[in-house]
């Protein structure tokens, strides 16, 4: 049995927000205390795989809470964030999404994710800075879900995306949006930052910006369910489910901050149980499972080889 490593843990480049080689060694350390969460994950759930598909789904929804308090423990720990925007919030580590409303992540151009950027009040962006690799990959996800609003012929601001559950039925997932609705999401959102009692001054809201917002309520626990059902009932090196699994629960976040980290770790651990060796998750997996779409999505390049019958 392959021990789960750090190696397992590509640091996400949307993480990489800094030219500083310390700060990035720092953010890159974080991918060792995923491993250390994965293996004990992993050693928790092997005692209850021998049980009935609803034993281990219970077992995984009890490792999944777990996970978000361990990811809640190391935001308390956290010395900052990277980059500009907001400053870190550990209580929203462990706020779900039914509490706080839906996540509004933006797409696109974000100038906070250059290093060194200036805020520019006529713009309200932030700009100037050097390039860094979490600007770029937002800048590459905000041209595909443009390019996926043409793909789809959808001309209006709002694409909803449907995900097709296990049993053949649909509902609706995470939206893209862009135009006119965009700029009420960003409205709602400053509105809402500023209830909490920050200062939205300088909150990144100009230009043409798109955002990827999560799934209804009612249709993100079903998703949850049945992509921890999936998971429970898969027989070894059953990669399908294993993707299909990862790809609705990527679609059912459950809290406000840290959902990313969190399954990683949980999804490291359960591909260990099924697989020959523990996989490895691309970077940007959140991002495909937000933007590209579920037939595009529910596979990715480092993904386990399925095993055919002979």
């Amino acid at each position: 049995m392959t021990t789960i490593t750090a190696a397992h843990f590509p640091t996400p480049e949307l993480a990489l927000r800094s030219t500083d080689p310390a700060e990035l060694n720092r953010v890159r350390a974080f991918a060792e205390e995923q491993a250390t969460a994965a293996e004990a994950t992993r050693t928790r759930l092997a005692a209850e795989w021998s049980g009935s598909s609803a034993h281990k789904a219970a077992a995984l929804r009890e490792a999944h809470a777990d996970l978000v308090r361990w990811r809640h423990r190391l935001a308390l720990d956290a010395p900052h964030r990277l980059g500009q925007g907001l400053a870190l919030d550990a209580s929203r580590f462990t706020k779900t999404i039914v509490e706080g409303g839906a996540n509004y992540d933006r797409l696109g151009y974000l100038g906070r994710l250059r290093d060194g950027a200036s805020w520019d009040p006529a713009t309200r962006t932030y700009r100037g800075g050097h390039d860094t690799p979490a600007h770029r990959l937002m800048l590459a996800y905000g041209q595909a879900a443009l390019d996926r609003f043409a793909r789809e012929g959808n001309t209006g601001d709002v694409l909803h995306n449907t995900v097709t559950l296990p049993d053949g039925k649909t509902v609706t997932g995470n939206s893209l949006v862009r135009g006119a609705a965009a700029r009420r999401v960003a409205d709602a959102l400053i509105a809402r930052i500023a209830a909490r009692g920050r200062d939205t001054t300088r909150f990144e809201d100009g230009g043409d910006p798109l955002y990827a917002v999560t799934a209804p309520d009612e249709a993100r626990g079903t998703m949850y369910t049945a992509g921890v059902d999936l998971l429970a009932a898969a027989e070894p090196h059953d990669v399908h489910s294993w993707q299909t699994g990862r790809y609705l629960l990527y679609q059912s976040p459950l809290t406000k901050k840290g959902s990313d980290a969190v399954l990683r770790t949980l999804l490291v651990a359960v591909g260990a149980l099924l697989f020959t060796d523990p996989p490895t998750l691309d970077h940007d997996i959140d991002l495909r499972c937000a933007v590209l779409g579920q037939e595009a999505a529910t596979t990715a390049p480092h993904d386990p080889t399925p095993v055919t019958a002979p």
